[in-house]
């Protein structure tokens, strides 16, 4: 017990100390608890926060703030609409052709499973091919299943995603037209001596800027370059796989592999094994390699480099925790807890920087 006792009088002797972890603790608990709840007042903070760079930008050419927010949710507003009436329609369309598509295309993937124990017979028996078969209709069973389930709640996703639309472009017009005033506010109720916290923040800051917008183009290159291969090339459902290669990039390691699944079925039951087949995963791995290897080091230059294992344990932690923008925001939460670690003061006294 005295041993407790000294860890806690030697770590959290400093009233910014406190004020830092009783601040960590009271956010967690919010969006843990209220997360649900709040998640339209959250998305639009987020959105306001990515939209925040465009305005700064403005303002540095001597550009009234009024002006600058006025111009830049402008430029939101018709990107959303963009996105709802010229993109999720085609998307929409795609994946129900798809669905339909698909018991041929199962039909198809069966015949040619069943036909492995012949060309490999050494490799591959006919014992462990019925039994992928039997797994795969389970699958496609489960599948039906939640499809009829997500039918069934589709009246209340309907009516969330009117408020998300209504709410979610008021909220972020006055984040970002009230920053200053809301700051202010928020400010007058934290002690005068916080600058531990203020340290980590602009870390943070700095970091998350970096990254939320870098990962934001990063999206929009991938998607586009992805579309306009896959169109030039007359892969099927082209809108739909170059969307779901853009999003891939959310996730580190993980969601490039991923993807990389649907992308190849798709086009090897449109052509099978053919030089159109070779060309187009050609370039689908071309271009993930130049989002690897030019892409990312030119966006986020500035991000803290983060050992790999650090990553995957933060997407799994925060994505368990908080679903899509848990792994979404899981780099940034990662270097929120380094900065929290470098800025925390060791038992001498002094903060790690030091």
């Amino acid at each position: 017990m005295q041993v407790i006792t000294d860890w806690f009088r030697r770590y959290f002797s400093d009233p910014q100390v406190v004020f830092l972890a009783a601040a960590l603790l009271v956010g967690f608990a919010v969006v843990l608890s209220m997360g649900y709840m709040l998640a339209p007042a959250l998305a639009s903070i987020v959105i306001a926060y990515l939209l925040e760079g465009l305005v700064s930008y403005f303002q540095r050419f001597g550009w009234p703030r009024l002006v600058a927010v006025l111009v830049v949710y402008i430029v939101f507003v018709v990107f959303v609409i963009t996105l709802l009436f010229g993109v999720i329609p085609v998307v929409s369309r795609q994946v129900t052709d798809l669905v339909q598509q698909m018991p041929s295309m199962i039909s198809s993937g069966l015949v040619f499973l069943t036909q492995l124990p012949e060309r490999y017979p050494e490799v591959i028996s006919q014992d462990q091919v019925q039994q992928v078969i039997g797994t795969i209709r389970y699958e496609i069973t489960s599948f039906g299943q939640r499809v009829l389930s997500w039918s069934l709640a589709s009246v209340v996703g309907f009516i969330t995603i009117l408020v998300y639309l209504i709410l979610v472009p008021l909220l972020v017009f006055f984040f970002l037209k009230d920053k200053d005033l809301i700051i202010a506010w928020f400010m007058n109720y934290l002690p005068k001596h916080t600058r531990i916290a203020g340290t980590v923040w602009h870390d943070v800051d700095r970091q998350i800027s970096n990254y939320v917008r870098g990962k934001f183009w990063e999206i929009l290159i991938i998607w586009a370059a992805s579309l306009v291969a896959f169109q030039l090339l007359g892969l099927n459902y082209a809108m739909l796989l170059a969307l779901l290669v853009g999003l891939s990039v959310i996730i580190p390691f993980i969601g490039a592999s991923v993807v990389t699944i649907p992308v190849l079925l798709v086009g090897w039951f449109q052509w099978g094994w053919s030089g159109e087949f070779a060309w187009m995963a050609a370039v689908y791995f071309i271009i993930q390699a130049l989002d690897g290897n030019v892409l990312v080091p030119l966006l986020f230059s500035e991000v803290v480099n983060l050992h790999p294992v650090a990553i995957i344990v933060s997407i799994l932690v925060f994505g368990g925790l908080w679903g899509f923008w848990g792994v979404f925001f899981a780099i940034p939460l990662a270097t929120l807890v380094q900065a929290i670690l470098t800025a925390w003061p060791r038992s001498n006294g002094e903060s790690a920087e030091t």
